[in-house]
């Protein structure tokens, strides 16, 4: 397909053997005209309105060049043609009066010229080039993509070209269908670059480090992420069943959230704990490695035996640490008194109250609601006292109901159903993305019924 009204630039047919991609195959010259001006005048030509539809726009392609047999005279003002038959009279008319003539051109393409999306149209069989894998995912360093399986013996030619013409890429892997079943991470394959899984990725502020292939990531749920902790306010507590490395956990923490972060997967336990503390939070983030259900179970009487200081208000930024560090250090060498730190407000009650639980295990988390029946019936301890109003849970959900009404209707129906009670009051459905054709990704959030709560039998 031709990228420009007049020129052709899309690369040549791809001639050669497909067992490995050739360079060389990606080689084109555009014959085009140009204006031959002295240095002077090359902004007026530029900036004329009578060839505004005539310059040289292809991309990366300069519209100005040194005439090639005098590169220290005059210069070639490229046009977008290279028939003189296609230049409109009024341009025509004007390069008489300014330009002093036109010659040929001939712009070189090769391998570099063409994005990866071209290059694997070009590449690949005719019958497969509509519904080519063209887009990918990016988690630090690593790109991401789930390869259909007609196009798997191109699959190294495809993670070739992401690579090479990716900067930030240095690995390319394709998910494969296996999931692992006791932690639901991908598995997945090396199909370009570097065997390096571990990576640094970038999210709402905070930086996540973790091995790509022994956790569960999404780069594709940031919005969701944002989202959900938009809704915690500062003085909160979060009780995240199913944390991974911290995507909600880390930022719900600097936002100054309490944060019980549980994983059962040890490599994502592990993850989070570095994670909460290369954020510095660790004094509002404890991470724990467990199952789901332990955790909800206990989690209440963790908060109520082990509270978390009260919210004293942000945090500063380790930039205005150090510049309090250097002010304090200059009054020392000037031997001024150092003033007291700002008194921390005591008056405040230390946070024992679970105002939220996340539960991000789309796959499974409404088994897992069960686990709420009977959370503050607890006789040791009143809870009733501080639970004067109930958490909110907020748990992600696969739903094949595309309509909204009987997706809705589904969810909580199975809800309810592990709840052993009927919803009723605060209750939202939010469709975060559709995951399969037939397949869309829920995350239904309710303010626990207190009957569950305080249930006798769980």
């Amino acid at each position: 397909m031709s990228r420009h009204l007049y020129l052709d630039a899309s690369p040549p047919p791809y001639t050669c053997s497909r067992d490995t991609l050739n360079k060389e195959s990606f080689r084109k010259t555009i014959p085009v005209l140009a204006a031959r001006v002295s240095p002077e005048k090359t902004r007026v030509l530029l900036k004329a309105g009578e060839l505004r539809d005539c310059l040289m726009d292809l991309p990366k392609i300069k519209t100005v060049v040194s005439d090639p047999f005098n590169p220290d005279g005059d210069r070639l003002v490229l046009l977008r043609m290279s028939d003189k038959a296609d230049i409109p009279p009024e341009a025509e008319e004007f390069l008489k009066r300014e330009a002093t003539g036109l010659v040929e051109y001939k712009v070189d393409l090769d391998y570099d010229y063409w994005t990866a999306d071209e290059c694997l149209q070009a590449f690949l069989p005719e019958e497969l080039r509509e519904g080519s894998p063209t887009g990918f995912a990016m988690t630090g360093h690593i790109a991401h993509v789930n390869l259909n399986d007609e196009y798997l013996p191109y699959k190294h030619i495809i993670g070739q070209l992401i690579l090479e013409k990716n900067k930030r890429v240095r690995t390319v892997v394709n998910k494969l269908d296996m999931i692992d079943n006791q932690f639901r991470f991908f598995k997945m394959e090396l199909i370009a670059g570097e065997p390096d899984y571990v990576v640094e990725h970038h999210e709402a502020e905070c930086r996540f480090t973790f091995d790509f292939t022994q956790v569960y990531w999404n780069s594709r749920l940031h919005t969701e992420h944002e989202r959900l902790v938009e809704l915690f306010k500062p003085d909160d507590v979060v009780a995240d069943v199913f944390a991974g490395v911290g995507p909600f956990a880390v930022p719900a923490g600097k936002k100054g959230c309490a944060v019980l972060g549980n994983d059962l997967n040890p490599n994502s336990a592990k993850y989070l704990l570095k994670n909460v503390q290369d954020n510095r939070v660790t004094s509002l983030v404890r991470v724990t490695c467990e199952d789901g259900r332990d955790f909800i179970r206990t989690s209440v009487s963790r908060v109520f035996d082990d509270p978390f200081p009260a919210y004293t208000g942000p945090k500063p930024s380790r930039m205005q640490e150090e510049k309090e560090r250097k002010r304090l250090q200059k009054l020392a060498a000037e031997g001024q008194p150092i003033p007291p730190p700002a008194p921390v407000e005591s008056n405040k009650a230390p946070r024992q109250r679970i105002t939220h639980f996340v539960m991000n295990l789309p796959d499974s988390a409404i088994t897992f609601l069960d686990a709420f029946r009977g959370i503050l019936a607890d006789e040791r301890r009143n809870l009733s006292g501080v639970y004067d109003q109930m958490p909110m849970i907020h748990c992600h959900c696969f739903t094949r109901e595309l309509e909204p009404d009987k997706a809705e209707q589904d969810i909580r129906q199975r809800v309810e159903e592990k709840l052993g009670h009927a919803l009723t009051g605060e209750i939202k459905l939010h469709l975060v993305r559709s995951v399969a054709p037939n397949k869309e990704m829920y995350c239904i959030s309710f303010r626990l019924p207190r009957e569950v709560a305080f249930s006798s039998s769980n």
